[in-house]
């Protein structure tokens, strides 16, 4: 590539889950960070039955409405053009596609930006994709982004790594709607109330708390393990744990170091809810992070450490959000990580970044420039 040419970034965004506006919102905060004197962006939204578009990178009509309106790729969408990436073509090359024309190329790009959240675009699927294509992308990789998607097997590496967490149990589509479901319902309801009460359900693959709630009897378990199967066949039930979130970033090290972790902050929940939502995390107007959180620094520090230790323990790569929870005897316990976190001006990512030292502009920078150092194909 030419020194002096602009980088070309495709910032790819929306996609098949329900995390679809999410996604377009963390474009809307992106896109105006990206400096247009280093990159030439090429948006591309993956609409919500999955065709690639060609459409503009508007980041007004990207983001969450003043009302709460949630963004969608189909509504921006240039009518009838879409995009095929090329598996065994050129690297990194892109198709226009549009109805009673030629296809023609839209060009090699350097590095691409996948803004998406959840199912199709977190889980490994789309990283796959792009690994056929040979094109350089910003995260992590199929490996990393499936374990990290899929909570019960992310549990289980990080148990191998020694990571401290909560009690859980995964309940399967076999053992809730299959042939011998009767007998297997009443196992796992066993080993559900052996957890005690409240629980958490959620979808296992899930993301944003979209299909997640909070059960305090087995009435309200079945029907929140209803709701969590409208989103996922796999479903995990977590003991609440006595304490407040913590969040932490972590960015892959530079020139092969280790992880880097940000200042952890504490999610404040508003809007008078009863857990960090959906409606909490992205609408209501209370809630806010502060950074540092208001823990003591030994338990700061702990948490940066974990912070790193999960990143390397599924092997991931370029950017990732660690949660954890701090109970009231101080102990750290791991809650979760997130391979491509939200990137709206409600995200704890971006800030915790910021506090730490490295705006949104900076912070970007560093992700894309650890893409491009990236070998093209398998990893």
């Amino acid at each position: 590539m030419n020194e002096q040419a602009k980088i070309r970034v495709a910032v790819v965004f929306g996609g098949r889950s329900s995390e679809h506006a999410i996604s377009c919102a963390s474009a809307a905060h992106v896109l105006p960070a990206l400096d247009p004197e280093r990159y030439e962006i090429v948006p591309i939204g993956i609409a919500r039955d999955g065709r690639w578009l060609k459409v503009p990178g508007d980041a007004a009509r990207l983001a969450i409405g003043r009302g709460g309106e949630l963004p969608s790729v189909d509504a921006l969408a240039d009518p009838g053009a879409e995009i095929a990436a090329r598996p065994g073509g050129a690297a990194g090359g892109l198709t226009v596609l549009s109805p009673g024309e030629v296809p023609h190329d839209l060009g090699a790009v350097d590095v691409v930006l996948p803004l998406l959240h959840g199912a199709y675009g977190e889980d490994g699927t789309i990283q796959g994709l792009l690994e056929m294509t040979g094109a350089r992308y910003a995260g992590a990789g199929v490996f990393a982004s499936a374990a990290g998607m899929d909570k019960e097997y992310m549990k289980l590496v990080f148990a191998a790594h020694g990571l401290p967490m909560g009690p859980y149990v995964v309940v399967r589509d076999r053992d809730w709607a299959g042939p011998a479901a009767g007998q297997e319902r009443k196992r796992v309801l066993d080993d559900i109330a052996e957890l005690g009460w409240p629980v958490f359900v959620k979808p296992a693959r899930g993301g944003s708390s979209v299909g997640t709630s909070k059960a305090h009897d087995l009435a309200e378990l079945e029907r929140a393990i209803e709701l969590a199967r409208e989103h996922d066949p796999k479903v995990l039930v977590e003991a609440a744990i006595d304490g407040p979130e913590i969040e932490c970033a972590v960015l892959e090290g530079v020139d092969g170091g280790p992880p880097d972790a940000s200042l952890p902050g504490q999610v404040m929940v508003g809007g008078g809810a009863a857990f960090y939502d959906f409606q909490a995390k992205y609408l209501a107007d209370g809630t806010h992070m502060v950074i540092p959180a208001p823990i003591p620094e030994p338990a700061i520090a702990e948490i940066r450490r974990l912070a790193a230790v999960a990143f390397d323990a599924i092997s991931c790569e370029g950017l990732a959000r660690v949660d954890f929870f701090y109970t009231p005897d101080g102990q750290v316990l791991v809650n979760e990580i997130n391979t491509m976190p939200g990137m709206t001006p409600a995200s704890g990512f971006p800030k915790m970044w910021e506090a730490t030292g490295l705006p949104l502009p900076a912070l970007m920078d560093r992700i894309i420039a650890t893409a491009l150092n990236k070998r093209p194909g398998l990893r």
